[in-house]
């Protein structure tokens, strides 16, 4: 992901921003995503579908508060090549993930991210919820730091499916 720095003056002191720049455009990072069951997923196989990347932690409230909306979004697009993945974050206690995902009965792919090497891939995220939207061919052309605007969202799930 290429970043760009730039420098404010704030109240009289300076502060450097760092601000994503040509975030459209850039291949999601070559991952090996983790699920629950054991099995393997890599961000190379996720190529054809439009996918929905979602860092998350049972222990963050607005996590939690979001995925009925992850949820009803996957089953609002699914059958038209669209795929949600949940990444645990390193923190997370896996019987903690595995519980949320099995009472909850999460309909898609839930990962977790053991040793933090795959939010490091994905621009070094910390903050929970992140979500990246993928598409087709395997470019970020969204990324949302806390909860995204679903509305938005789906236009743009829309919009993305609608592509060859």
């Amino acid at each position: 992901m290429k970043l760009a720095f730039r420098t404010l003056l704030v109240a009289g002191t300076t502060a450097a921003v760092l601000a994503l720049a040509g975030c459209a455009k850039d291949a999601a990072p070559a991952s090996t995503f983790v699920l629950l069951d054991g099995s393997r997923t890599t961000t190379q196989e996720l190529k054809g579908k439009v996918t929905l990347v979602n860092f998350w932690a049972t222990s963050c409230t607005t996590c939690v508060a979001e995925m009925p909306q992850i949820v009803s979004t996957y089953d609002k697009f699914k059958s038209r090549g669209y795929e949600t993945l949940a990444v645990a974050m390193s923190y997370d206690p896996p019987n903690y993930v595995v519980n949320f995902a099995e009472t909850r009965k999460l309909p898609f792919k839930v990962a977790i991210d053991n040793t933090g090497a795959v939010a490091q891939a994905w621009g070094e995220v910390k903050l929970t919820p992140t979500t990246y939207i993928v598409n087709k061919k395997g470019e970020i052309v969204k990324r949302y730091v806390g909860a995204p605007d679903f509305a938005e969202l789906h236009q743009l799930i829309e919009k993305l499916l609608a592509e060859a």
